[in-house]
């Protein structure tokens, strides 16, 4: 049983929230570089954490996350005047840097030192792979930015985008590690379920890592050989989520990196960074785009109920939901949820083991954050920042194997 006070500290994430304490120690997505690509070009609103801010790329480049509402009387800096490496209110012409130094108060007398007493809030960002990544806790206790596989790759070899959910973030992030639910929600032939290849139970396990845990899937193909998918979930709300099998269980080498990012408590921001080891061409970089708006929300959504066809749901696609990738119709599920489901309400099985897993670790992490302690995955040594093979495994094994017998190129245990 998942209580209501267990829900409500996993859910929220505002300031001096106990899960938002726990994400305001690690970086997180806050734009698209598409979003922000110029010097000195318009500001752009980000709403983080529950924080509203503005971001804007100054006259050298360098890129600012400030507190929305200027330090002086609340006028929004989105409208401000993105000039001479500074953001510039335009009520009163207070300027600020990108470390959010007050760098003009001209209504001021002259001799004023008025500015010397003045610091606006600003979050440091660094740009990484397309994204924009901002780190909103204690500067004392900044950590090193992981050293993912994503931020090496060469740019042909990776692409991505972003999409819009009304939903709490965990409804999302929960869904990546349901292995269960990809023989249903995913079915999009009925005569592959109908003809029972895919194991709909799949045996589950959770192991604990130094990053969060690998959530592992193992389904029987035949007596011969079983199916495994090994998918790492990854402090605060990453993951890394296995490219689809071939028709025969193929292992193939796409992946994609998820960052289930709070806009707020009912809101949430989706990235995917999607990678392979060889390159994308412009047109399936084209379509991995193309069921977003140019505002990033999802062109099937509940406004117009995901363009469910029921007839295809009679014939074909087991939720009638047509979709580019299997994200649109995640996003049917968990919205349909309501923006924060009552986990108090739930009737959890076997089904849901590597679930409760994630929830046990979440918690376990504001337990020790709330101790003054660093959650897992807070990284200060350099010698420890070894993440660039942490890759979702897939592939065959003979039936009595272990899911361990899979090549395993994750060398961060």
């Amino acid at each position: 049983m998942f209580s209501r006070e267990e829900n409500e500290r996993l859910t929220r994430v505002g300031p001096a929230t106990a899960m938002g304490n726990v994400m305001r120690r690690y970086w997180l997505p806050a734009l698209l570089t598409e979003e922000i690509p110029a010097p000195d070009g318009p500001p752009v609103r980000v709403r983080l954490l529950g924080e509203d801010l503005v971001a804007f790329r100054d006259s050298k480049g360098r890129l600012g996350l400030l507190a929305e509402h200027c330090s002086h009387r609340g006028t929004s800096l989105f409208y401000g005047r993105n000039e001479n490496c500074g953001l510039t209110c335009i009520y009163h012409g207070w300027r600020y840097d990108v470390e959010g130094h007050v760098l003009q108060t001209p209504a001021e007398p002259g001799a004023s030192d008025f500015k010397q007493k003045l610091r606006h809030k600003a979050y440091p960002c660094q740009e990484h792979a397309g994204v924009v990544f901002a780190y909103l806790g204690p500067p004392e206790k900044t950590p090193l930015f992981p050293a993912y596989e994503c931020l090496s790759l060469p740019a042909p070899n990776r692409h991505v985008i972003k999409s819009y959910l009304e939903c709490n973030y965990l409804q999302g992030l929960e869904g990546d590690f349901d292995s269960s639910h990809t023989t249903f929600l995913h079915c999009n032939n009925l005569a592959d379920l109908s003809r029972l290849n895919r194991d709909g139970a799949p045996r589950l396990e959770a192991e604990e890592s130094r990053y969060g845990m690998r959530a592992i899937s193992i389904r029987h193909i035949s007596e011969e050989q079983k199916y495994v998918r090994v998918s790492p979930f990854i402090m605060p709300t990453f993951s890394i989520v296995p490219g689809p099998a071939t028709a025969n269980f193929a292992a193939t080498d796409q992946r994609a990196f998820r960052f289930w990012v709070p806009i707020d408590d009912t809101r949430t921001w989706l990235y995917i960074l999607t990678m392979r080891d060889i390159p994308f061409s412009e047109q399936e970089t084209a379509l991995g785009r193309s069921w977003v708006d140019s505002d990033y929300r999802r062109l099937r959504n509940a406004g117009n109920d995901y363009m469910q066809d029921r007839q295809l749901q009679k014939t074909l696609i087991y939720s009638g939901i047509q979709c580019v990738i299997p994200a649109e119709q995640d996003a049917c599920a968990t919205e349909s949820m309501g923006p924060i489901y009552d986990r108090a309400k739930e009737h959890l099985g076997y089904s849901d083991k590597t679930i409760i897993a994630l929830r046990k670790l979440l918690l376990q992490a504001v337990k020790i954050s709330e101790e003054g302690k660093d959650p897992p995955h807070i990284i200060n040594d350099p010698s420890m920042n070894d993440f660039c093979r942490l890759r979702a495994l897939k592939g065959l094994i003979p039936a009595q194997g272990s899911w361990r017998d899979l090549p395993d190129s994750d060398n961060a245990t």
